[in-house]
């Protein structure tokens, strides 16, 4: 039995005056699934996200987001989503654990107790503090919390952990893959290719509004790059030497005892071709602009 998909985009078009940001698009998320758009600012990421989500009326195309249409059942899309932004809308004269209370009454929550969100974003102990007072790290990770607040089946999160500290952005990542794991359908937009890399079952390569392709980051590295091994090691004068040995070279094991050659090694490691320069590969320009 094959799984409708939470999100299913065709041919979505948005135009700024003359400047055409989105051109085309086209891809599904199902449920449980992470996509990824990978791209550099200004590529269309953020525009198409705001159309998803009902803050943009496409030029054209349709979207369908849990069966519905957007943006003619904005309102029933919106109660069953969770959006994350760069802009944050937290109300910094109340507390994390007032927000997310007032956030849970918007969306006609009952009962809603904030702790256990508040707990999984590490904010348990600063809970009654108010949000003028916390970190950017903080923020964010109360924004996390509240984009959680009505258990969405669909989360559309844009650049979550932009600038953040590693602490509150490995926080963030984990959030993100629990989430999947739960079932929810996500779709992250960032141009950071290591965050894309370890969270997304698939990714976008979006740039100047147009989708180049869709594939797992695996498959991705695989097609684009050439597997090897960079060996260094310390020739007897004392001098390091680096030598890569292609592993699906035919004599790649009479080169991987060549570049030992009896010489003190120091490291060995696997290479392979990044998200970096497989866009680069597409797009002819690299993911920071």
């Amino acid at each position: 039995m094959t799984t409708a998909p939470a999100i299913s985009v065709r041919d979505l078009t948005f135009d700024y005056g003359d400047k055409r940001a989105v051109a085309g698009v086209s891809f599904d998320v199902a449920p449980g699934e992470t996509l990824g758009f990978l791209g550099p600012n200004g590529a269309g990421k953020s525009t198409t996200i705001k159309m998803l989500t009902g803050q943009l009326p496409p030029t054209s195309g349709s979207i369908q987001v849990l069966g519905m249409p957007m943006p003619a059942k904005r309102t029933d899309i919106q109660g069953r989503i969770g959006v994350c932004f760069e802009e944050k809308n937290l109300y910094l004269s109340m507390s994390a654990r007032q927000n997310l209370v007032f956030f849970a009454k918007l969306f006609g929550i009952k009962g809603f107790d904030p702790d256990p969100l508040l707990e999984r974003v590490g904010l348990a102990d600063r809970a009654g503090d108010q949000v003028s007072d916390y970190s950017k790290g903080m923020r964010q990770r109360l924004m996390m919390a509240r984009t959680l607040v009505n258990t969405p089946d669909v989360l559309f999160l844009d650049e979550p952990t932009d600038g953040l500290d590693p602490v509150s952005a490995k926080m963030i990542r984990q959030l993100i893959t629990d989430e999947a794991n739960r079932g929810a359908a996500i779709l992250l937009t960032t141009h950071d290719m290591f965050e894309a890399d370890q969270l997304s079952d698939r990714v976008a390569f979006i740039n100047e509004g147009t989708v180049l392709t869709i594939e797992a980051p695996e498959t991705l590295k695989l097609q684009h790059g050439e597997r090897s091994m960079l060996v260094r090691t310390r020739d007897p004068d004392g001098s390091v030497v680096e030598r890569r040995v292609p592993l699906d070279a035919p004599d790649a094991e009479e080169q991987m005892t060549a570049a030992v050659g009896g010489r003190e090694v120091l490291t060995i490691h696997t290479e392979e071709a990044t998200l970096e320069t497989i866009f680069i590969h597409y797009a002819g320009r690299g993911l920071e602009g």
